[in-house]
């Protein structure tokens, strides 16, 4: 979790930059409004400190407030967080304490330094005495290229983030097109309390389950049940070495990951039997199959039916036994997990509690209550628990995917609001203090639209400039989220293509 963590502080850095570019920009703009003002003070013997404090309380006034706004809205909002974020450890005891608001109260004042320090020292100089003087009407107007800086800054940081959003929300759109080699729809799935105490006697134990299942499988609107030690799609990996006979490379170490399933596991997941058999219900033997990733890279393509595998390290719960099968490959560690080699062990009771998987005919959750009256007959001193879709399950898994590009998304469209804004007041400006020389150009005989295309290019000028420079500091900052990213390159073309076009 904390690449995702510092990620999003990272964002609301960037964001916290725009708008502090944003604000400097407007306060550039509104001291110069008020340098006849201000030439007057000095005029009457204010001296700069006192006028440059004026112009900071205002300022600060202001960052109080929008500070005090931004934390009502934040605590209204931790609910809908606490929602969005509940897969992040420990998510529910975010909310806000003395040291959130002591924080955003110290980030206040700093952008009240950041973003009024300079437009107040700059607007407070002391060549302000003539200017009384240029408030004749013949007074031409003056460029204001830090303003025009600023704006870039904010293009620049906005581009920024949109980059990194695009390129989630591409690896989010390449991830809901991934095919898991499994179908987790009308899959419910559930637990069953027990007692490792159970596991002295491993044959009643897996008799119990075995009656479980039966009984599962002749409850009306079951398709399909089975057992597994991990539920598929879920991240989970249990890698072995193991020995196998008739290897390739007797040298080569053989690594899988290895999964416990029952009878009818195939058929309830949907998984392609390719050779073979699956795990028969009642075997005495211990059988065991094998993906199409573990033929391939260990047997290079050869029949794998008859070989023994064996663990490389025995214990009580190692596999060992005979290839009795080939699957097709599942994503069966997540699916932003490409398919690894893969043993699938015929055993029902992997533990006194294995995940249950019910394959149905219509709704999963409509089956639910059918499900646990079925489970209190056979066995009324047992609970049913955690009782919910297959589907809800791989959501959940890919949660933080989403937080991260709903929440950066949400940050660059802000982002963008906020550079819009910039670019506004800047123009705006521009055309108020340049009125008297757009009125001589138009009584010269200008045609309007030419000057109106004239302001418009400038502001262009800028936002070409900013976009250049958003995608070099995109590229650099790119690698950052290269191992969130699946199906896209950092480098994905067409994100960065799309995001220059958008602004």
């Amino acid at each position: 979790m904390r690449d995702s963590l510092w990620l999003l502080y990272g964002s609301v850095s960037l964001l916290l930059l725009i708008a502090c570019s944003n604000i400097a920009a407007l306060l550039l703009a509104r001291t110069a409004d008020r340098e006849h003002e201000i030439s007057i003070r000095f005029s009457l013997g204010a001296s700069r400190r006192a006028i440059v404090g004026q112009l900071l309380t205002e300022v600060s006034f202001l960052a109080l407030l929008g500070s005090l706004l931004g934390l009502i809205i934040a605590a209204a909002a931790a609910r809908g967080f606490h929602l969005l974020a509940n897969t992040l450890p420990r998510a529910t005891e975010i909310s806000l304490n003395w040291t959130i608001v002591l924080y955003s109260l110290l980030c206040a004042v700093l952008t009240t330094l950041l973003c009024g320090l300079f437009p107040a020292i700059r607007g407070t100089r002391r060549d302000l005495a003539h200017s009384l003087a240029q408030s004749s009407r013949t007074q031409a107007s003056r460029r204001s290229p830090m303003q025009w800086f600023l704006v870039a800054v904010q293009v620049t940081l906005a581009v920024t983030l949109l980059t990194g959003a695009g390129l989630l929300l591409r690896s989010l759109q390449a991830l809901g097109r991934v095919s898991p080699g499994f179908d987790p729809s009308h899959v419910l799935t559930f637990q069953i309390s027990g007692s490792w105490g159970e596991t002295a006697d491993m044959g009643a134990l897996t008799r119990r389950i075995d009656r479980t299942l039966d009984a599962l499988r002749t409850t009306p609107g079951v398709e399909a049940a089975a057992t597994a030690g991990w539920l598929p799609g879920i991240p989970g990996m249990y890698q072995m070495e193991f020995k196998l006979d008739g290897s390739l490379d007797p040298d080569r170490k053989i690594l899988a990951d290895n999964r416990w399933v029952s009878s009818g596991y195939l058929d309830t997941m949907s998984i392609p039997l390719l050779q073979g058999e699956g795990c028969k219900e009642g075997s005495t033997t211990p059988n065991l199959l094998v993906n199409r990733s573990f033929v391939n890279l260990y047997l290079g393509g050869s029949p794998a039916l008859g070989h023994h595998l064996d663990a490389a390290a025995y214990n009580d719960f190692t596999p060992a036994g005979v290839i009795r099968g080939v699957v097709g490959d599942a994503r069966e560690e997540g699916l932003n997990a490409a398919p690894v080699p893969m043993v699938y062990s015929c055993f029902s009771a992997p533990n006194p509690f294995p995940n249950y998987l019910v394959r149905t005919h219509g709704d999963p959750s409509a089956m639910a209550d059918t499900i646990r009256r079925r489970i209190h007959q056979l066995e009324p001193g047992r609970s049913v628990y955690a009782i919910m879709p297959l589907q809800d399950h791989l959501d959940a898994a890919s949660s933080g995917n989403r937080l991260r590009t709903i929440l950066l998304a949400l940050f660059a469209a802000t982002a963008v609001a906020l550079a819009c804004i910039g670019l506004y007041g800047t123009l705006n400006y521009l055309g108020r203090m340049r009125q008297r020389e757009v009125g001589v150009r138009l009584a010269l005989g200008a045609a309007r639209s030419h000057i109106v295309t004239q302001f418009l290019l400038e502001g262009l000028r800028v936002t070409i400039i900013g976009c250049l420079a958003g995608v070099a500091l995109s590229l650099v900052t790119g690698r950052l989220v290269a191992n969130m990213l699946y199906g896209v390159s950092p480098l994905d073309p067409t994100t960065y293509l799309g995001v220059v076009r958008s602004e």
